[in-house]
């Protein structure tokens, strides 16, 4: 079974059950200032689990692209990434455990879909605490469906919870399904703490709702969030117990094998890494990441810089970022990058760009430990040598300045016969700790809590984007479209297709169009309907790949037919405009060829 298959396979058996396919969110939150990437396929969802309506239904499916970074150090081994998708289906106050736990373990076991051996499969629940009491009712459905007592363990909530997402919002016991992958008949009790045991799905029961206090109060409105993680159920399902040897990562390492000269058996882990950090980049710049020093661009950065010193490491000293990417929109091509040449190109461009910048930084490095090297000959006097040894402190300004990582600093080290001070690696260590804690302070205001937290910001700034888009293709003309936005709690970005700098004049002319329509204090007014309808009332859209088959549209105006904005959107809004507050420009720049960026702030 080869991934298109397994993901179309997951996708209709839960649209024969009446779930609307969804499409993939961005894996940059158009609505949510307080993450950096889409993790999870709730995420995007977190209005609609808080009782929004969602315009295709009460039950959704989708495959969500997800970026995590919490155990980039993991990656390596068979199963971690920083990309993954997500097949996930989602009842919004529908059906609750019952169904969701029949259709998991039908989905698995029939013959009709996944045919898993129920002799290989076992289960976890929630053991409860003094939050939540153990979940006796999914227990009970596991063993009605007659998976024995040994076979279903009851774990604490650092196993079997799920949430939120932030500091407070939805969240609840979940139930988790593995697969025996050890070869032969699986072991009669389940053993959570055996590798060999694989986890291939999760069903989230979201029926509480942390409060700001940490408190878990019941929600009003029950949901279900499952989720099965594609990379991982494709290798099981085709008795692989390493997850880079499907199709969704074979061929990119074969691609390193051409480059390197070398097998992806002598040097595992760093193929894994490479190939691993590369397909995070190319998605992650896709949709509107670029390599940057700040949040989510330092992340990407941080990605294809470890890519190309594993490649180093393995022999690869040449530009290979941009053929290792080539291979990577050929395996996607045609589930999320078909008609989108403009964008596969920038994501190339952007790429090679970051190589080129990086393989300066990293030979300039290599030039300082050969001055250390030369140091280490040195002498003082006449008669005693003194021989440098490399400190902790070098190998942290060498990490820091120049973005060399400490396995490099050292390998490099031996080779140019450096000797290095005892406690070096534990001081270097030790200043990295102190600069991680650092960063993690000064972005704590930024990223914590869940949407909630700052759902009257983000309301506000998301509002303001449809105006300021409005206004731009008013003073500009009709060629400016919507080609990415991001909120913070301090303002909004919005990137338009444009293809010269604004004047100052056209400029204070958006912001006074914007304002005008602020001080008029408009109806922002909500209406559901087809997408095909959407279009035929001239309504704006960013991305019609993205939309389902029905559709919010958005108009700020005096009446339906005398409007300012309107457009497709399914963010939160303010229900009058004159709950903005003051438009004011503060940057006006460019992002890429052809694109340029505005930043602003309501005050």
């Amino acid at each position: 079974m080869n991934s298109t298959e397994l993901r179309k396979k997951f996708l209709s058996f839960f649209r024969e059950r009446d779930h609307a396919v969804i499409p993939s969110a961005p894996l940059v939150p158009e609505n949510d200032p307080t993450v950096l990437f889409t993790t999870a396929g709730m995420q995007p969802l977190v209005p609609f689990l808080m009782g929004e309506k969602h315009p295709m239904g009460r039950r959704l499916t989708n495959a969500q692209k997800c970026i995590r970074t919490g155990d980039i150090d993991e990656v390596g081994d068979k199963t971690h990434h920083t990309f993954f998708e997500m097949l996930g289906n989602w009842s919004l106050g529908d059906y609750f455990k019952r169904e969701a736990i029949l259709w998991s373990y039908e989905y698995l076991t029939s013959k009709e879909w996944l045919g898993i051996n129920v002799k290989q499969l076992a289960m976890s629940v929630f053991a409860g605490d003094v939050d939540a009491p153990f979940d006796q009712e999914a227990y009970n459905i596991w063993s009605e469906l007659g998976i024995p007592e040994e076979r279903i363990a009851r774990l604490p909530k650092k196993n079997n919870w799920w949430g939120p997402a932030g500091e407070t919002g939805p969240c609840g016991p979940d139930t988790e399904m593995f697969v025996w992958t050890g070869g032969g008949q699986a072991p009669v009790k389940f053993d959570p703490e055996d590798e060999r045991w694989v986890e291939i799905w999760n069903d989230v029961f979201m029926q509480y709702y942390k409060t700001s206090d940490g408190k878990f109060e019941p929600l009003v409105q029950k949901n279900v969030d499952t989720g099965m993680g594609l990379e991982r159920a494709l290798a099981i399902m085709n008795g692989l117990d390493d997850n880079y040897r499907t199709d969704l990562f074979w061929p990119i390492i074969q691609e390193l094998e051409r480059l390197s000269g070398k097998s992806y058996e002598d040097n595992t882990r760093g193929f894994r890494i490479i190939a691993d950090h590369i397909k995070a980049a190319v998605f992650a710049i896709a949709d509107g990441a670029t390599p940057s020093n700040k949040d989510r661009g330092y992340v990407v950065r941080r990605l294809i810089r470890r890519a190309i010193v594993k490649a180093h490491q393995i022999g690869i000293v040449d530009n290979f970022t941009v053929a290792v990417a080539r291979i990577v929109l050929e395996i996607y091509r045609d589930v999320y990058f078909a008609g989108q040449n403009e964008v596969q190109d920038g994501v190339l461009d952007e790429l090679e760009k970051e190589e080129v910048k990086f393989r300066r930084t990293l030979n300039a490095a290599l030039k300082d430990l050969e001055t250390y090297a030369r140091m280490s000959g040195s002498y003082v006097g006449e008669d005693i040598p003194k021989r440098y040894e490399l400190s902790g402190e070098n190998l942290f300004d060498l990490y820091q300045s120049k973005g060399l990582p400490l396995e490099i600093a050292l390998e490099e080290a031996r080779r140019l016969n450096i000797m290095v001070k005892e406690d070096a690696v534990g001081v270097f260590e030790d200043k990295v700790r102190a600069h991680q804690e650092l960063s993690r302070t000064a972005s704590a205001g930024m990223f914590k809590g869940g949407l909630a937290d700052a759902g009257d910001i983000a309301t506000k700034y998301h509002t303001a984007t449809h105006l300021l888009l409005a206004a731009l293709r008013k003073v500009l003309g009709e060629h400016v479209l919507q080609r990415g936005s991001n909120i913070t709690a301090e303002r909004l970005r919005f990137d338009f297709s444009h293809p010269e700098k604004l004047t100052p004049e056209q400029i204070r002319e958006v912001e006074s169009l914007v304002n005008d329509q602020i001080r008029q204090d408009l109806p922002v007014d909500l209406e559901e309907m087809t997408l095909e309808d959407a279009k035929k009332c001239n309504a704006m859209g960013v991305f019609e790949s993205k939309y389902g088959e029905k559709v919010k549209v958005y108009t700020i105006g005096k009446s339906k037919e005398e409007y300012f904005s309107k457009e497709i959107c399914g963010g939160p809004h303010v229900r009058h405009t004159g709950e903005l507050g003051r438009f004011k420009i503060t940057k006006e720049e460019a992002s890429s060829a052809g694109v340029r960026r505005i930043k602003a702030v309501l005050s």
